[in-house]
């Protein structure tokens, strides 16, 4: 099968290299690489350039945005001018971070998930991070049904169907609903350990922190999920300021009036798939 990778890079010359070399070990190499450099101020272009003059798999683009890294909005955009440069000649189509490494048949092995099964619309593995001790452990190991959106593989029929990626905190959760809105599946595979060289959030600027809160009334959650599920996260990373920034940005949301993310028919069917998945976890039997 042939597949496309979209990296956005900014500022990433302590990773990139890794995450270059790990797809050049792949069993099923990419047939295009797009690197966008996204106003980085260090090393990172002359790591680029230093690939895209040995390996023809690379391409190199530059472009300039706010230095700032906010989640969500900042790297899909980069994304999307990535994706402007590729035809349509590809079965599946992968947005990938600047500080994953693979394992080296990891796309092998997505793309035999598409070919078994042509209702899959997004796949992948799962991200490991190193602790103190220098043992990789599972990130979010609850999270068994989610692909990260630091390496999501799309077939092209499911990124076409769910219009592509949204530009805003939360697009790697409205992707996946609106997939299953679509009909298609989640597929993630517990053998696939993609290495995250660096923490989530790391990078974040302060201002992110209602980002979340907005996602959840752009993704038209409304306010009682939006609770529930912003008390959950504040529970889940031990952080109370969590849920008041997420409740603070959803009806700073509502108070402007933002746009939404999804249709009305979407956000009535994401409502109802969150209180189902909601009722499952309390009885489970």
């Amino acid at each position: 099968m042939n597949y496309y990778v979209v990296i956005p890079a900014h500022n990433e010359q302590q990773f990139l290299s890794f995450t270059l070399d790990s797809l050049l070990r792949q069993t099923l190499l990419p047939k295009r690489v797009i690197i966008v450099n996204d106003n980085s101020t260090d090393e990172t272009e002359n790591i680029i350039d230093s690939y895209t003059s040995e390996h023809s798999l690379f391409t190199k683009l530059n472009t300039t945005s706010d230095t700032l890294h906010m989640p969500g909005s900042k790297v899909v955009n980069a994304f999307k001018k990535g994706l402007a440069l590729l035809d349509e000649d590809y079965d599946f189509l992968v947005k990938l971070d600047a500080d994953i490494v693979l394992p080296d048949p990891y796309f092998e092995k997505i793309a035999l998930a598409f070919r078994a099964n042509p209702n899959i619309g997004i796949a992948g593995g799962f991200a490991y991070e190193e602790d103190a001790k220098g043992i990789w452990k599972r990130n979010h190991p609850m999270n068994s049904d989610h692909v990260r959106g630091a390496f999501k593989a799309y077939s092209k029929r499911c990124f076409k169907d769910i219009g592509g990626l949204k530009s805003a905190m939360g697009w790697d959760t409205v992707d996946e609903l609106l997939a299953r809105y679509h009909g298609y599946e989640i597929h993630t595979d517990e053998n696939l350990h993609a290495k995250h060289l660096r923490p989530v959030g790391n990078a974040y600027n302060k201002k992110a922190k209602l980002l979340q809160g907005k996602a959840m009334y752009g993704m038209r959650y409304g306010y009682l999920i939006t609770l529930i599920a912003s008390l959950k996260m504040a529970l889940k990373q031990r952080k109370k300021n969590a849920f008041f920034d997420n409740m603070e940005g959803y009806l700073e949301a509502e108070r402007n009036n933002a746009a939404f993310l999804v249709s009305e028919a979407e956000g009535k069917y994401i409502r109802k798939l969150r209180w189902t998945n909601m009722r499952k976890k309390l009885l489970p039997f």
